[in-house]
């Protein structure tokens, strides 16, 4: 028996992981849905819950709207309620639910992955640089964050345990002049992807985004078309402050999609539902623990049926 199916899949780690995120909804829908009808009091305490879980005013809007339209006045099991929510959120969830294509007719395929420090990007490359080569590609890391002496080492045993190479220079190094000797070499070497690092300090917003500006020009003097993705990891147990970071990130370097790390580590889940709504940005991965194969390109059926407490 695989060790995909000892752990119950990747559904069962999913809905393991996001147990914190869906105990918060469930409890609360027990809680409600003990006591009586579906009447106007009990969708204000459904709408109240859904918002105080990240969900978004608009879905809790339409959660409660859509059951006060079809069971207003009866009796409803929990089950329903999970139901029409799960429902609602996949619905949601499906038009930002995009894989991170990787053009093979961009050689090398340059993924710029950026966040604030502490969100999970580093071990995010690391994942994806494993998870790259396992599928036969040829991958390069650039350890761009060359202030962190911490976050290079940890790129460096990452790259060794997925058999990709990592360029690296000394602390404090220019981070523009990184990256351009990476695609220097990745280009040299025949490499198909191209993962850099960058620094995540938002204390100075004006100095990170003349720094990444920088580190794009770079790039673009070798290829015009690149960074070719720009990835934005975010960290789900920062709740509502996801929103400011794609905020920020989005204005400096133009991202083009998300991660987000650390589901299993939160009751605020919700609130990848509330940032899809906000910036339509595509969601490329959703990680739940701490091993290569916990970080997965995003489903939003099986998002939504864990988040709900619901069976896969």
């Amino acid at each position: 028996m695989s060790d995909e199916k000892k752990s119950g899949g990747w559904f069962g780690r999913l809905k393991q992981g996001l147990q914190r995120s869906s105990s918060r909804l469930t409890e609360g829908i027990t809680g409600i849905f003990t006591r009586r009808r579906l009447d106007d009091a009990t969708l204000g305490e459904l709408e109240e819950l859904l918002i105080g879980a990240d969900l978004g005013v608009t879905l809790a809007g339409e959660v409660t709207a859509e059951l006060r339209r079809s069971r207003f006045n009866q009796e409803v099991t929990q089950e329903e309620i999970r139901g029409v929510l799960a429902a609602e959120i996949t619905r949601r969830l499906e038009p930002v639910a995009k894989p991170l294509a990787i053009d093979k007719e961009r050689r090398p395929f340059v993924i710029l992955v950026v966040g604030v420090n502490g969100s999970g990007k580093t071990t995010t490359i690391g994942k994806l640089a494993k998870q790259y080569r396992e599928q036969g590609h040829a991958v390069l890391i650039g350890a761009g964050d060359t202030f962190r002496a911490a976050a290079v080492e940890q790129l460096k045993i990452w790259g060794e345990r997925a058999g990709a190479p990592v360029i690296a220079k000394e602390t404090g190094a220019d981070s523009a002049g990184l990256a351009f000797d990476a695609f220097e070499r990745a280009k040299r070497d025949n490499v198909d992807i191209l993962l850099i690092d960058t620094a995540g300090r938002l204390h100075n917003k004006s100095d990170l985004m003349a720094e990444l500006q920088k580190l794009i020009r770079a790039l673009k003097k070798l290829d015009p078309a690149a960074p070719h993705a720009v990835l934005l990891v975010l960290d789900a147990t920062v709740g509502q402050n996801a929103h400011a970071q794609v905020e920020t990130f989005r204005g400096m370097v133009g991202v083009t999609g998300l991660a987000m790390t650390k589901l299993d580590g939160t009751a605020r889940g919700g609130v990848l539902v509330a940032i899809a709504e906000k910036f339509g940005l595509p969601i490329h991965f959703i990680g739940v623990g701490e091993s290569a194969e916990d970080l997965r390109p995003f489903d939003s059926a099986s998002f939504a049926n864990s988040l709900a407490g619901l069976g896969g």
